[in-house]
């Protein structure tokens, strides 16, 4: 059994995923050995290197397969027949979450410093994670306006307008180390304000 990135799947694989993954967050991608991630696993560099000959591959599957684990948590918490003000919240709040969330900041730190020499990291990041929720979004949006509850002619356009207007404000101040973690407080008061200017635009 393989992975989309080809990589064979056995007994330890979960095991060295993890270990990998506690290594990674910690080390960072440069500085992440293949030893110390053998030794975080409890495996043998030959298991190790049996299912990840590189450790590109290695860090893709960490980034991606974290990505699908939190994509998947949240289309399964959200109730895609429910109005639109219920499902766009919840949406946003789910992706508020995990973006500033430890584990989403140092993945994306990580996907960034190395996009220049290994641009295939930044982009099975985002196919895994941010892509799966603008296609559930998309999805949605589309239901919506078939119940009549919103006009849009422009679907992908709207999603990523939605994603964006949940950024205001609290990105640009995360990627400037102004700020490094957020209430849940302002949280809120930034996706209920993207609601509502979306369903201003949007909304019958």
């Amino acid at each position: 059994m393989a992975t989309d990135t080809g990589v064979r799947k056995g007994r330890k694989f979960d095991q060295v995923l993890e270990g990998a993954r506690e290594v990674f967050l910690r080390d960072g991608f440069e500085g992440a050995s293949v030893d110390e991630i053998a030794r975080q696993a409890g495996v043998s560099k030959a298991t190790l290197y049996s299912y990840f000959p590189d450790k590109r591959l290695l860090f893709m599957e960490v980034a991606s397969s974290q990505c699908r684990l939190q994509a998947n948590e949240a289309l399964v918490s959200m109730d895609l027949t429910a109005p639109p003000r219920q499902v766009l919240k919840q949406a946003g709040q789910v992706f508020l979450g995990f973006i500033y969330s430890d584990m989403g900041q140092r993945m994306f730190r990580i996907c960034v410093a190395e996009s220049d020499r290994f641009p295939e990291i930044g982009r099975e990041f985002y196919q895994s994670g941010p892509m799966v929720m603008r296609q559930a979004v998309t999805e949605y949006l589309t239901a919506a306006r078939s119940r009549g509850e919103l006009q849009i002619d422009d679907m992908a356009l709207a999603a990523d307008q939605f994603a964006e207007l949940c950024k205001a404000d609290l990105h640009p101040r995360l990627m400037f180390g102004i700020q490094t973690s957020f209430s849940d407080i302002e949280i809120s008061r930034i996706v209920d304000g993207a609601v509502e200017t979306f369903m201003a635009r949007y909304g019958t």
